[in-house]
């Protein structure tokens, strides 16, 4: 059973999503809150695998709760899906550097509602190529940018590099397979090693971790 937390000060945005996931079998809304505090607090009290946590709300927002959850190692295994209005969000990106594994734009359908859910409880990450594109587009602006390969990636093999800058351009496993010829098992065994390596959470954070050191650039 894959358990919920809503974090939405909208009380109907809640009550249409506790809806949409409640009426699924492997899907149970556990708890709610309408501001950042309190979503923490449910965190804590619940110790749910997935959270739909909107950034814009009163007192602590969202940005902030996703960073005190990312931060606390009790929490280790919830993940923040942060709900938007527009894909291109401003503070998206702060968000996925908070620890967010990915993002949701609130007139989503309710079948990609779900399939979110699931996929964020799996340890995937939702990042579209805005997103992606937002990524670049926030380290171009950077005026000066670190060596390509700093001492953080040098515990990664040269293959898992290759992969983990793949990640970062929005390739999924099967894609990075046949960019390098490999098996989906393959790059998913990978994937993975890279990210117990540079201790990420998900997704998302490699994506994160390969902007800020410099493994890709936004020339690339």
């Amino acid at each position: 059973m894959i358990r919920v937390v809503l974090a939405d000060d909208q009380p109907l945005v809640r009550a249409g999503f506790a809806m949409i996931l409640d009426a699924e079998d492997d899907i149970e809304v556990v708890g709610e809150a309408d501001d950042g505090a309190l979503a923490v607090e449910r965190v804590r009290e619940q110790l749910p695998d997935v959270v739909l946590m909107d950034i814009r709300m009163p007192g602590v927002d969202g940005l902030e709760a996703t960073r005190r959850i990312a931060g606390d190692e009790r929490l280790a295994t919830v993940r923040v899906l942060v709900l938007t209005t527009f894909e291109l969000d401003e503070y998206v990106f702060e968000a996925l550097r908070a620890g967010a594994s990915g993002f949701l734009v609130k007139h989503t359908q309710p079948a990609e509602l779900v399939r979110a859910v699931r996929e964020v409880a799996r340890g995937e990450a939702l990042l579209s190529p805005g997103v992606t594109r937002r990524l670049i587009t926030e380290f171009a602006a950077r005026p000066v940018r670190p060596k390509l390969v700093p001492e953080t990636m040098q515990v990664l093999t040269q293959r898992e590099r290759e992969i983990v800058a793949l990640v970062a351009q929005g390739l999924t496993n099967d894609e990075i397979a046949a960019e390098l010829v490999l098996s989906p098992a393959t790059a998913r065994t990978h994937v993975s090693r890279a990210m117990v390596k540079l201790r990420a959470r998900d997704r998302a954070q490699l994506v994160v971790f390969a902007y800020q050191s410099g493994l890709v650039r936004p020339a690339d």
